[in-house]
């Protein structure tokens, strides 16, 4: 596991099985994957200007890995943004609740999975990245208090 200068955004470096037969690459849920997941899907087939992501949630933690093709994410904590290449099927990046994530430049054999600790909710969602950095700066001012 890496950190990175977004708050709570690590990279990992997953197992990995190299093989004659074939190659592998595993995480453990709690482990490697640093939460439980309640919920997965696959991003695919997305043409190379299309943006995906572009929001934050309030509670869902996700982890991100490209098991086929390149995806760029972008990572934002309202103070810091740091891009990310997802290009091996060994490589993940965790995003914590309320970190705005952005997934971009696709290759055209791209498949990115995303696992999710929780099932979806559409309330979970901050889709404006103003109101974003609202909640981030009242978070920070209820910190401070």
């Amino acid at each position: 596991m890496q950190g990175t200068t977004v708050t709570g955004v690590t990279l990992h470096n997953l197992h990995r099985v190299q093989d004659k037969r074939g190659n592998l690459s595993m995480g453990e849920f709690g482990r490697s994957i640093p939460f439980l997941v309640s919920r997965y899907f696959l991003v695919y087939d997305v043409p190379a200007e299309e943006v995906r992501g572009d929001h934050a949630h309030f509670r869902c933690h996700q982890f991100l890995v490209a098991v086929k093709g390149t995806v760029h994410v972008v990572a934002d904590d309202g103070t810091n943004r740091e891009e990310f290449v997802l290009d091996r099927a060994d490589k993940g990046l965790y995003l914590p609740p309320m970190t705005w994530g952005i997934q971009y430049k696709y290759s055209s054999d791209a498949v990115l999975l995303v696992l999710a600790s929780d099932y979806y909710d559409n309330e979970d969602y901050v889709r404006s990245y103003d109101e974003f950095i609202a909640h981030v700066a009242l978070s920070v001012d209820t910190k401070s208090v």
